[in-house]
């Protein structure tokens, strides 16, 4: 009688860190690249987050680290959510379903993190630029690895990418640029790059090459024919010829065929082997691979909420009220509906922006960029001064990558360009990379900009109508991510009075000055405070820029303190109401004031409310601050009455 025989270990059980990968055979590689993508659609299930992307690259993840050394070897990662199956591989399986969790793992490379990730990404377009600093440092100590930069999920139609390997083509530092070449970024690819490269993967002389040398290969000897498939990938790249890339200085191979291990493994230990000065290598994947829903899915389940690993579906959590940017895309369609002369650019976010409804509605005059916000800035500009009406509609992390475009091309000539700053504030689980922390800073320091913060979605649709009614400058209107208070909302906005705020809440003693939506708790704080005896006035500022100068003198003349609230870094909306207060010497000492903003650090990744009560700007925040400034004023009073003054 036989024993049953025990099942084998798992190869992921004993794959801790990649040097595991060394001593497994180019079969179990394979195997372990089934359980890696089981593991990684597994963890993110239980977490939620960036999923498409790290399924696409789970093989070119497993080849990688079986054939480079890391960390000696650096392999920097792309906007950092292709990395998962990376962090899976390299000691943090342990902590994968800690990802985007308050005190566990990021949801991008992040140097403090690991070894393994020696660069940090989280915005597109960067790892070439740092790869060639990586080389350049490797060859001035003369030192010995390689550098390896992982490109794709539509990266490479912003002009960084190509910036970089002009100057790598310069310096002529051995640099590997892999090419993840899925078709995708967050939605599906546009411009010219993208029509490039589907004619590389698809054209003709590729075609006609793989198939004469495939047919070659199947008469050869069985131990020959490995390495005729070896050459076949070479002889690929020598059909197409002439690329771009190598026109930019950059030996080109490909394309190859990113989920074949058979084809992965020996191009990149012959990379690793041979050659010197850049070199490119294209691989053709498919975003989502392996896993049916996010194959069948539009955006390849770029970002997802946990979900049923068996059917997919997302655990969504009930919304009481339309989110903030479905709000945006309501309001823009109203006016677009009334002024033929609106339209709406978006760098590769239409879902994330709302413009896939304006699309839908207003298909040419709807223009999807790319990720390349510099350009969708001054391409806006061009616009205007052309009598339109555009709305630039991009994340506030995001637009800080276009902020020359937006002072010399926008501000300086004074064009209408109408700034629609989705995701801004704090964003929760995306952490620091993606907070929308600095756009009040930039944009209030700009002559003649109208900067604007609605309180709630009824105020956002009254700032489109008045942003598509200015037509002598620059305007930028913020709003967070997420869903609003549930407020009634108009049919089509209301136009404002540039630079007036409204009172919401008549006091005496305190008034807590608002702007945007920390106004719901700013209104709570009120009545905590009306609990302890403290009469508090709230207004909503509404404007950043220009400042209500009589609703200020109102407030700092007949009040104790003021308590001035915003989502926002140092520097921002309370400094120039400080600036005006001081310059119209209301701060006199009679008056006791304190400006609460997001505190002077990256904030980790976190739920939203616990990331707020950290700042200090939630109901709790407000009315702590606010009895401690008037403890202060208090104290001041007895001090100058012992004093005798």
């Amino acid at each position: 009688m036989s024993l049953p025989q025990r099942p084998e270990t798992p190869l992921l059980d004993r794959a801790a860190t990649p040097d595991a990968l060394k001593s497994l055979s180019d079969a179990q590689l394979r195997q372990l690249a089934d359980e890696l993508r089981a593991e990684t659609i597994s963890a993110v299930s239980a977490t939620g987050g960036h999923l498409g992307a790290g399924l696409g690259v789970v093989e070119l993840t497993v080849a990688l680290h079986a054939v480079f050394d890391a960390p000696r070897d650096k392999i920097i990662w792309d906007v950092g959510h292709q990395a998962y199956p990376h962090k899976i591989l390299t000691g943090r399986r342990d902590r994968i379903r800690s990802l985007r969790q308050a005190g566990g793992l990021s949801g991008f490379t992040k140097r403090a993190e690991s070894d393994y990730d020696p660069f940090g990404a989280a915005h597109s377009s960067t790892s070439i630029s740092a790869g060639l600093g990586f080389a350049a440092a490797r060859d001035l100590r003369g030192e010995p690895g390689h550098v390896i930069a992982v490109i794709g999920d539509g990266a490479m139609s912003a002009g960084m990418a190509y910036e970089a390997m002009n100057n790598a083509a310069e310096l002529g530092s051995r640099l590997i640029v892999i090419l993840n070449d899925n078709n995708m970024s967050i939605a599906p690819p546009v411009g010219g790059m993208s029509a490039y490269l589907a004619r590389l993967w698809s054209g003709g002389a590729y075609k006609s090459v793989r198939g004469m040398i495939k047919q070659i290969a199947s008469r050869l000897p069985k131990g020959v024919r490995a390495r005729a498939k070896r050459f076949e990938e070479y002889a690929k790249g020598m059909a197409v010829g002439g690329t771009l890339f190598e026109e930019l200085g950059f030996c080109y191979i490909g394309p190859v065929d990113g989920h074949n291990l058979d084809h992965l493994l020996p191009v990149l230990r012959n990379l690793r082997d041979q050659g010197e000065g850049p070199v490119l290598l294209h691989a053709v994947t498919q975003k989502g691979k392996g896993y049916a829903p996010a194959e069948a899915s539009a955006d390849k389940y770029h970002g997802v909420a946990r979900f049923n690993v068996v059917t997919g579906e997302q655990d969504k959590a009930k919304s009481n009220a339309p989110s903030y940017t479905s709000v945006f895309a309501q309001g823009l369609i109203r006016e677009a509906e009334a002024d033929p002369r609106v339209v709406a650019i978006t760098a590769a976010m239409p879902s994330g922006t709302g413009l896939d409804l304006f699309q839908q509605a207003f298909p040419k005059r709807t223009y999807d960029v790319g990720i390349a916000e510099q350009h969708a800035v001054t391409f806006a500009a061009g616009l205007a001064a052309a009598g339109m009406k555009p709305f630039c509609a991009i994340y506030s992390t995001f637009l800080q990558r276009g902020y020359d475009q937006i002072v010399h091309d926008v501000a300086i000539q004074s064009l209408p360009v109408r700034f629609a700053i989705d995701r801004a504030g704090l964003v929760g689980a995306d952490g620091p990379t993606h907070a929308g922390s600095f756009d009040l800073a930039y944009l209030s320091n700009l002559p003649g900009f109208v900067v604007m913060a609605p309180s709630d979605e009824a105020e956002l649709m009254h700032m489109i109508r008045t942003a598509a009614e200015i037509d002598d400058r620059p305007s930028a209107f913020r709003y967070p991510r997420g869903e609003g208070v549930g407020v009634e909302l108009p049919a089509r906005g209301e136009l404002l009075r540039i630079g007036e705020g409204r009172v919401v809440r008549e006091g005496s003693r305190l008034a807590i000055l608002s702007l945007g939506t920390r106004l719901a708790d700013s209104l709570k704080a009120a009545e905590l405070l009306e609990e302890r005896g403290i009469s508090v006035t709230v207004a909503d500022a509404r404007f950043a820029k220009p400042l209500d100068e009589a609703l200020l003198t109102q407030l700092a003349r007949h009040h104790e303190a003021l308590l001035i609230v915003e989502e926002g870094a140092v520097g921002g909306f309370g400094s120039h109401v400080l600036q005006h207060l001081s310059g119209a010497g209301l701060l006199d000492g009679s008056l006791a004031v304190r400006s609460l903003v997001l505190p002077d650090l990256f904030l980790d990744h976190d739920k939203p409310e616990k990331m707020l009560a950290a700042a200090g700007l939630d109901a709790q925040g407000i009315q702590e601050a606010a009895l401690a400034l008037l403890g202060r004023l208090e104290a001041r009073g007895g001090l100058l009455r012992a004093k005798g003054a």
